[in-house]
């Protein structure tokens, strides 16, 4: 016990009744003696109305509310305080980070040391805000829009030049000297070309706000860009108008993401239904009891857990790169049958690394290929069967899937669906290479060529 400590009179403001109770557990064995608990500003204003306390300890988020009303209030009246909490000291409010923070979980002989400390300071001061107004300069502006990622620029419309700063230069992939509109229009994305001009034409004529997104040809990859601009002198000769360029390349793909996400979403509840009724048909068919077939059937849906794991690893935790047969392994192991149906799928790669960003898009082609060989390919018929092969050769990757011994190819073909569509897009954006089917009359033969470099990456 802290003979510091005996005696003094301790304001807990806290909202977690478990917390509180360790604390003032804490408290008591340091000598303390508590005042409240408090878990609302309310009360703890109210205490500090009717009680007098020697020191306080402060948790920040009261259920939704900030304690720092009770801060001033302590600070008003002398009395000193520590805010404890379980986040980072930049979560708090600027005026309050130089004050004394205890950090949970708490450990009793740091409690007492920040308290006995606090009580030889006295009083805790809470700075108050500064009143001196920033001075919007060049040299800060600057720094603001480097920190954001921002280009500047000027166009000159009666004679057509543009005028960019080195970041804008960049990112249109654009050296400096004369710059006039169709220098730039030469980068813009066909698709998106004519409405931008039509954008710009208007812009001549009407003098005003501009805004426009679009895409651009950079070293010969997709970027897009965010146009800006604000223009003034509608009568006057050498009109200017002035303007930044945003590269928002990442958010557009993150977009992109989340409605292929949210579309492919309602393509994978389908499809499970169709799985969990395969793989149920599959043990039905490989097992003689009821309780057989429960635990096959476990078995399978287990290991398609394990498929659906590596498909997401970011969520579960930081993800690892797996050698392809693994992954292949682990994927198909819910499609292979037991007895009668082993060496159904045989497959056969070289040693090569799949790294953590591929994995997910390996993970859903090949779910892809198994789901449609289960519902309408070789894995349809008790006696289809797949085989799985790979080949190198200079930094290319070609993976070749053959079925055999299904319904009759000829039945198959139509117009390509979500799902084929959806595996075509994502080797090609992300492995950089592309996916073939030939549908021979045996069986179909899927094709998919990748590069090395993007599948390790």
């Amino acid at each position: 016990m802290s003979s510091a400590l005996s005696g003094r009179r301790i304001l807990l403001v806290e909202d977690e009744v478990m917390v509180a109770w360790a604390l003032e557990d804490m408290l008591a064995e340091l000598g303390c003696a508590v005042v409240g608990p408090a878990a609302r500003v309310d009360q703890a204003l109210a205490l500090i109305d009717t009680v007098e306390v020697d020191a306080a300890v402060l948790d920040i988020n009261l259920n939704g509310e900030e304690s720092y009303p009770v801060a001033d209030a302590l600070a008003a009246r002398g009395v000193p305080f520590v805010f404890s909490t379980g986040y980072h000291k930049s979560g708090m409010r600027a005026a309050y980070r130089s004050l004394p923070m205890l950090q949970k979980p708490y450990e009793r002989s740091v409690l007492g040391s920040q308290l006995a400390n606090l009580l030889s300071l006295g009083r805790t001061v809470v700075p108050e805000p500064s009143s001196e107004n920033p001075v919007w300069d060049a040299n800060r502006l600057r720094t603001a829009t480097n920190a954001a990622g921002v280009g500047l620029w000027s166009w000159n419309i009666d004679a057509d030049l543009f005028t960019m700063d080195e970041r804008s230069h960049e990112l249109w992939g654009i050296g400096s000297g004369r710059i006039t509109f169709e220098d730039l229009s030469a980068r813009i994305y066909p698709d998106d070309f004519l409405r931008v001009r039509a954008a710009f034409t208007k812009a001549r004529k009407i003098l005003g706000a501009y805004e426009a997104d679009f895409r651009i040809l950079h070293s010969d990859e997709i970027q897009w860009v965010s146009v800006r601009g604000m223009g003034d002198n509608l009568d006057a000769v050498g009109r200017i108008m002035f303007g930044v360029f945003l590269d928002i390349t990442e958010r557009m793909r993150a977009e992109e993401a989340r409605e292929m996400l949210a579309t492919e979403m309602g393509h994978r509840v389908k499809n499970l239904f169709a799985i969990a009724a395969a793989l149920t048909n599959i043990s039905a068919r490989s097992t003689t009891t009821s309780a057989e077939m429960s635990l096959d059937l476990s078995r399978r849906l287990t290991a398609l857990n394990k498929a659906h794991e590596l498909v997401r690893p970011g969520l579960t935790g930081p993800g690892k790169a797996v050698s392809l047969g693994e992954l292949l392994s682990v994927l198909l192991d819910p499609y292979i049958g037991d007895g009668g149906g082993a060496g159904r799928i045989r497959v056969a790669v070289p040693d090569l690394v799949v790294g953590d960003a591929s994995t997910t898009t390996m993970a859903l082609i090949v779910h892809e290929l198994a789901t449609n060989s289960l519902k309408y390919g070789a894995l349809a018929t008790e006696t289809g069967s797949i085989v799985v092969g790979c080949v190198t050769e200079n930094g290319d990757v070609t993976m070749t899937w053959t079925e055999k011994g299904g319904p009759p190819v000829s039945t198959l073909r139509a117009e390509a669906g979500f799902g084929s569509q959806l595996v075509s897009k994502s080797i090609s954006n992300q492995l950089g290479g592309s996916i073939a089917y030939d549908w021979n009359p045996d069986g179909v033969i899927v094709t998919l060529r990748m590069r090395q470099d993007r599948l390790g990456a």
